[in-house]
């Protein structure tokens, strides 16, 4: 047979197998839409995304309502229906003293924690660039035990460090600096208080930047470096026009966490005053605390938290818009 009579008669077919048995031929199986196909992603992510909307979603829509409702004691341990009230809570809070002191108290202890924790965290950084590779893995380590340390742990030691009889603050700058700290009490002073309190939260914030920076710096190229030291840049402004264009984008994010990590802060105030700070001492993390369990006025607490996430919601969108920027750039 020649290759023309082959063509002409078709690819050959091969014979059905033969079924044995009284049951019926089994069927070619069949792929489900649920188990291939489009679908299959977003059935894969659903766990999660119903693990995210009980845990932050659900908690948000409760706070939402209950900041224009007049929940107390007897609504939240009962479950009866509360009075809605409308903006009545946002009023009474916006047309309060105290609410601008405790948010302008609350921007500045942000900003000078934003700005201490960025400034150590790029200075280790270059540090850890200039070192040796068992230096810096022996840094490393120290850092991220420091950053993984427990906050009740973190604040019992640094409440060690301002207490006025025996710590160590007061026996450093008495002993070695020739001032007079015996028996002082840090906490009198509401700035000196909020030194003590700003230290423990840069002291656990550095360690993640300092490696974030850290790795963000070996992103520059060394050629680049060497070629502006050549061209007589000195270290400014390599790190100026060579270093800062690359790892910006990086700074900015972790600046960006930070002023909301900072801006949220609560425990370290809270544990650092035995569980009960004064008003002088108040954020608005405390402030919301105190106005819902222990004023019992949970519908303020709520207004406030609310008010707290409209504040901060410019700051998520940044960094959103951060994320997306590194994600086009990679």
């Amino acid at each position: 047979m020649s290759a023309a009579d082959i063509k002409a008669a078709g690819p050959e077919v091969s014979a059905p197998r033969a079924h044995h048995g009284d049951g019926p031929a089994p069927s070619a199986p069949r792929r489900s839409r649920w188990t291939n196909g489009p679908l299959l992603p977003y059935l894969l992510i659903a766990p999660a995304v119903v693990a995210l909307a009980a845990v932050f979603v659900w908690p948000l829509i409760k706070t939402v309502i209950m900041s224009f409702q007049d929940v107390g004691r007897k609504e939240l341990w009962t479950g009866e229906a509360a009075e809605w009230v409308g903006f009545e809570q946002f009023t009474n809070i916006l047309g309060d003293g105290e609410f601008y002191d405790v948010l302008w108290r609350t921007v500045l202890f942000m900003v000078v924690c934003v700005v201490a924790t960025m400034a150590l965290g790029l200075f280790l950084a270059h540090a850890m660039q200039r070192m040796t590779k068992a230096v810096r893995l022996l840094l490393t380590g120290a850092l991220i035990a420091a950053w993984s340390l427990p906050l009740l742990v973190a604040t019992s030691i640094f409440r060690w460090f301002a207490d006025s009889d025996y710590g160590v603050a007061n026996m450093v700058l008495t002993k070695y600096l020739g001032l007079d700290y015996q028996g002082h009490n840090w906490w009198l002073d509401p700035k000196q208080g909020f030194f003590m309190i700003g230290a423990v939260v840069v002291w656990g914030a550095v360690p993640f930047v300092a490696v974030t920076l850290y790795a963000a710096l070996t992103q520059v190229p060394a050629e680049l470096e060497e070629a502006a030291e050549l061209d007589g840049a000195g270290r400014i402004g390599v790190f100026r026009y060579v270093t800062w264009p690359v790892i910006k984008p990086v700074f900015q994010m972790v600046a960006t966490l930070s002023v909301i990590w900072d801006f949220n802060v609560f425990g370290q105030v809270f544990l650092m005053r035995g569980n009960k700070p004064e008003p002088e001492y108040n954020l608005l993390g405390l402030y919301s605390y105190e106005k819902a369990f222990e004023s019992n006025s949970f519908s303020q607490g709520a207004a406030i938290a609310l008010i707290t996430v409209l504040l901060l919601s410019g700051v998520a969108v940044y960094y959103l818009r951060q994320l997306l920027k590194i994600g086009e750039v990679e």
